[in-house]
């Protein structure tokens, strides 16, 4: 798979994926077709600001329900890694991990750092219909925030009414 140089733009449709969440359990895109779903892809469970970011978008997960979006993260970290970070952080959405074949669904969607090996830091909504409607990439020591991700759902809220 070539690797784009641009992260994945408004209007381009998101590439399917099968990921692990645990060991033994794998989630897939289209397990929510219908469905708005939010990807957060982040470079590492245990960095601070990632784990920041992961806090605050555990604090919004209802807002984002409440405007019918599903929250996914994303690294290349393992299943295992995850589900103790996830517990650590107490977390009420799912951490997906690239990790095999390493970074495969970030360098799909254009934000796997080779040199690092990690995911850039990422968001994309991706509506019902499995288009990205909304897509931003951030300085990996920065957290972005969700201002952009509640945005981009509710101007899809009023676009659909």
């Amino acid at each position: 798979m070539t690797e784009p140089s641009e992260v994945l733009p408004a209007g381009a449709r998101a590439p399917a994926f099968t990921l692990p969440v645990t060991a033994d359990q794998r989630v897939s895109l289209s397990d929510f077709a219908g469905q708005t779903v939010i990807l957060a892809f982040y470079p590492a469970d245990w960095s601070p600001v990632c784990g920041d970011q992961m806090a605050l978008y555990n604090e919004l997960v209802g807002e984002f329900k409440q405007r019918g979006a599903v929250l996914l993260g994303i690294s290349v970290d393992g299943p295992w890694c995850h589900s103790a970070f996830a517990e650590s952080r107490h977390l009420h959405f799912p951490l997906l991990s690239d990790f095999e074949p390493k970074g495969e669904v970030a360098r799909a969607y254009g934000v796997y750092r080779t040199r690092e090996g990690t995911s850039e830091r990422a968001l994309f909504v991706i509506d019902g219909d499995g288009v990205i409607v909304w897509s931003y990439k951030s300085p990996v020591a920065v957290n972005p925030g969700a201002d952009g991700i509640l945005e981009a759902l509710d101007t899809m809220q009023k676009v659909s009414t």
